[in-house]
């Protein structure tokens, strides 16, 4: 690592290192180890990075929205933390241009690996705890994630994106987009549930309900993102 690779990553992530060490363990996929690039993988990192993350969107959530129940806080935060969310912050952020990785991991695309690019947000939001403390951290989590997550009102997370985070992950896996299509409605016109199947490239179907069929997609999104191993701590590496 060189000192203009550490300005420009600094640059992307609005953040100095005072430990340049620490941002280039953060990105330091296991490939590299194997390929004897690095020393070390940025796994600890990212174990850490998860439990920072989960503590700082709950503190969030609770700040921003005191009416809510424990159950939405937990929904809400789950929706925010989940893997398609973070792939799309990474990407957001560009983070793949910056990952350090083994040649096998090269030539299979590992910069646009929806799993990969998760996995390396919380490794550096990891880092930065490690780096600059809890502040730091808390500052990057909203920049980097909640300000594009969240609209000011809330609105943006009183209704889940599961439909946007599946076509993100869809789209950098080369598959199709996903089909949605009402299974059944049941209940008088006023109060009815609807039933929606999602189907997935052939690869795999998801249902779910809801009052009005958006919901019903969002929850059946959601249910498809979990069989894929989209939520962080699932994704298979």
């Amino acid at each position: 690592m060189n000192e203009r690779w550490l300005e420009r990553f600094s640059e992307t992530l609005g953040y100095q290192f005072a430990d340049a060490a620490l941002a280039e363990r953060a990105l330091s996929h296991r490939s590299a180890v194997a390929d004897s690039k690095v020393a070390a993988d940025n796994e600890q990192f990212e174990y850490l990075g998860d439990a920072v993350l989960g503590m700082l969107v709950s503190e969030y959530l609770v700040r921003t929205f005191p009416q809510w129940s424990e159950g939405h806080l937990s929904k809400s935060r789950a929706r925010l933390v989940n893997a398609g969310s973070l792939y799309a912050a990474a990407r957001r952020l560009g983070l793949g241009e910056y990952i350090l990785l083994g040649r096998g991991e090269e030539k299979t695309g590992g910069r646009e690996k929806p799993a990969l690019l998760a996995d390396a947000f919380e490794a550096v939001l990891g880092a930065i705890y490690l780096d600059g403390g809890l502040e730091a951290a808390r500052s990057f989590v909203h920049r980097a994630l909640l300000q594009a997550a969240v609209e000011a009102d809330g609105q943006g997370l009183e209704m889940s994106d599961n439909k946007s985070a599946l076509q993100e992950l869809l789209q950098a896996r080369g598959l199709p987009p996903a089909k949605y299509h009402v299974v059944r409605e049941t209940g008088p016109e006023h109060r009815k549930t609807f039933w929606i199947e999602v189907g997935v490239a052939g690869l795999l179907t998801a249902s779910g309900s809801g009052s009005n069929k958006k919901e019903a997609e969002q929850s059946a999104a959601e249910q498809a993102l979990e069989k894929l191993g989209a939520r962080v701590g699932a994704t298979g590496k």
